[in-house]
């Protein structure tokens, strides 16, 4: 007989059998959807990171040079007090003046003193948090001194936008790819509910010999088609299907409320630029008429025509209105920043939308 277990009728075979799903309903094809969707939903949500820590970054900056500024304006306001003082001291001693005059300059000088402490912690305070956003810390950081006279405002700031600006915010893109991606979810939950139908087959060989399983006339093969109806799921696949159309639905309110406050975000911003060029200009002017009006009374009260109490206020004066620049310009450059952060990096029109599109 041969061998054990190599009887005379031993039949030598070799095949290879492939089966095949028909994605009849698109489940197959709606799950990859909604994976890329998920991908693209993840990129929006690390473009959202960025957009948020370069307008962070750029609005502390602003703010760290309007405190240094407002810082460098209250000294030269407390070095013209301090040789005020001085010239109400020595009149007081030669008699022109009296003690109460004295007082009066030297409580105003107390009292601008006073606001250098506050400006220095929200200084410090705001150099803390720079450096936090650059990933150092504030024994670390090195800033490179940012003045605003060094800082120009675009020259093109819309007073209006096209709408279709607003879709390359990475917010708007996170809530439009998790729309698309509930929306395939419905579509596999769909198709779970439907039969499936499998194609299989094999192709091979086989013979007596184990050296005839390639020869001629040894080839064998089968084709099978098989059909499988999901049953006795306890209407499991219903409502897996109505959690994803509930999904679907949460998805579009979603999508709406990102969209509308993304357009209230573009008005607030739009509306405040408008504002701070107003604001800004009639700062400038008030300024520009304080200093006008302090130089004037300083001669004045040099010549002996004006009292302590015009020059406090001169000064006093002046102090407001400059601080209140400082500000105004600042104001005007954080809202610039805002804009284009809610436009998410710009407003230069559809070449620059188009070009960010995936």
């Amino acid at each position: 007989m041969g061998p054990a277990g190599r009887g005379p009728f031993t039949v030598y075979n070799a095949s290879v059998s492939i089966g095949y799903t028909l994605d009849l309903f698109g489940g197959v094809r709606r799950g990859i959807e909604a994976q890329l969707a998920l991908a693209d939903y993840q990129r929006a949500q690390l473009d959202t990171t960025y957009l948020t820590l370069a307008a962070n970054v750029v609005t502390a900056s602003l703010q760290e040079a309007s405190l240094r500024e407002q810082l460098r304006a209250t000294e030269q306001i407390l070095d013209i007090q301090g040789k005020s003082l001085q010239i109400a001291r020595q009149q007081q001693q030669i008699g022109s003046k009296s003690l109460s005059d004295t007082l009066a300059v030297r409580a105003q000088l107390a009292a601008t003193q006073a606001t250098v402490p506050p400006l220095r912690a929200q200084l410090a305070a705001t150099q803390n948090q720079l450096a936090t956003y650059l990933g150092t810390t504030p024994a670390q950081l090195e800033l490179s001194p940012l003045t605003l006279d060094a800082i120009s405002l675009p020259r093109d700031i819309p007073v209006s936008l096209p709408s279709g600006l607003v879709e390359q915010r990475p917010d708007i893109r996170a809530a439009s790819a998790q729309l698309h991606a509930a929306s395939a979810q419905v579509g596999v939950a769909t198709a779970a509910m439907l039969p499936q139908i499998t194609l299989s087959g094999s192709a091979g060989s086989q013979a007596l010999r184990a050296g005839d399983l390639f020869s001629a006339g040894t080839g064998a093969w089968s084709l099978g088609l098989g059909l499988t109806q999901p049953l006795f799921h306890g209407g499991e696949l219903l409502h897996k299907k109505r959690a994803a159309q509930a999904g679907l639905d949460k998805a579009v309110a979603d999508w709406q409320q990102t969209v509308l406050v993304a357009f209230q975000n573009v008005a607030d911003a739009l509306q405040a630029l408008q504002y701070d060029a107003e604001g800004l200009a009639a700062q400038a002017a008030a300024e520009d008429a304080a200093a006008q009006q302090l130089a004037l009374v300083e001669r004045q009260f040099q010549l002996g025509s004006s009292g302590y109490l015009n020059l406090l206020d001169a000064q006093r004066s002046y102090q407001q209105a400059r601080i209140a620049l400082i500000q105004a310009r600042v104001a005007r450059l954080a809202d610039t920043a805002a804009l284009y952060a809610a436009l998410g990096g710009g407003w230069h029109g559809d070449a620059e939308l188009a070009s960010r599109k995936p």
